[in-house]
């Protein structure tokens, strides 16, 4: 992505107005890890988060996810399976977390 790809993204609070600043996942071995919300935005209509476990932190990593909403319309968190998808979003919320300081 290039440019100004940042500011196509719409900040949102899908996941805080319901968890506050964090929400536990389920990891592969059936625990319950806490997660910091690092940033939630709109792009292209579609809603994404940016997790962060304290393993994550240390790694210097992040997790992203597609955010949907449940039938109950509670919001709810899918991996993005697409790999093209995954990149942009990456990108984007690198743009937006490290903004480049001569930016125009």
């Amino acid at each position: 992505m290039s440019g100004a790809g940042w500011e196509r993204a719409e900040p949102i609070r899908l996941l805080r107005d319901v968890y506050g600043d964090d929400v536990e996942l389920i990891d592969e071995q059936g625990k319950s890890v806490e997660h910091r919300i690092l940033a939630e935005f709109k792009c292209g209509g579609t809603a994404y988060a940016v997790l962060q476990s304290d393993r994550l932190r240390k790694e210097k990593e992040v997790a992203i996810y597609k955010v949907t909403e449940r039938p109950d319309g509670e919001p709810e968190l899918a991996t993005i399976e697409d790999d093209d998808e995954w990149e942009m979003v990456s990108e984007l919320y690198d743009e937006m977390a490290f903004p480049v300081r001569d930016r125009p």
